[in-house]
């Protein structure tokens, strides 16, 4: 991580939702959201949220190293239609070693539709993939067993 990621930083992304995005296309195999409204869904505004905070953050990481959500606190306040503009506003309110995080506040068109906070956690690929590899064959010894 570069000294240069610092409390601060701000950065604003925008996306526009296509019908895709929206709550029946969450978990196509779920009958509950396919009966559900197509509005711009509350998991991909969690994702156009953490989309934007890596952005924030891409260019004071250092090479081989990427970042993790590890917390995320927001509210999603309105619908918004496919078709809409959304914009992620995004401000790195505290670097605590490796971790960053966030207040975000997203609006569509016409109003604010989610705000809240979000935390990532800086880390080198290398070692996180390691890390997988050690937990897969943790689980293929059990099924070996």
């Amino acid at each position: 991580m570069k000294p240069s990621l610092k409390a601060g930083l701000k950065h604003s992304f925008s996306y526009t939702v296509p019908v895709t995005k929206t709550v029946p296309h969450l978990y196509p195999e779920a009958p509950q959201l396919q009966a559900m409204p197509e509005v711009f869904a509350t998991g991909f505004m969690v994702g156009l949220m953490e989309w934007t905070c890596v952005q924030l953050l891409e260019p004071h990481l250092d090479e081989g190293e990427g970042s993790l959500g590890v917390h995320i606190d927001v509210s999603h306040k309105a619908a918004t239609p496919p078709g809409f503009t959304v914009t992620v506003e995004a401000e790195c309110t505290e670097v605590r070693g490796p971790r960053a995080r966030f207040k975000l506040r997203a609006h569509d068109d016409v109003e604010e539709i989610g705000s809240g906070t979000h935390e990532r956690f800086i880390i080198g690929w290398d070692r996180f993939n390691r890390g997988v590899t050690a937990k897969l064959a943790k689980s293929q010894a059990k099924v070996d067993a």
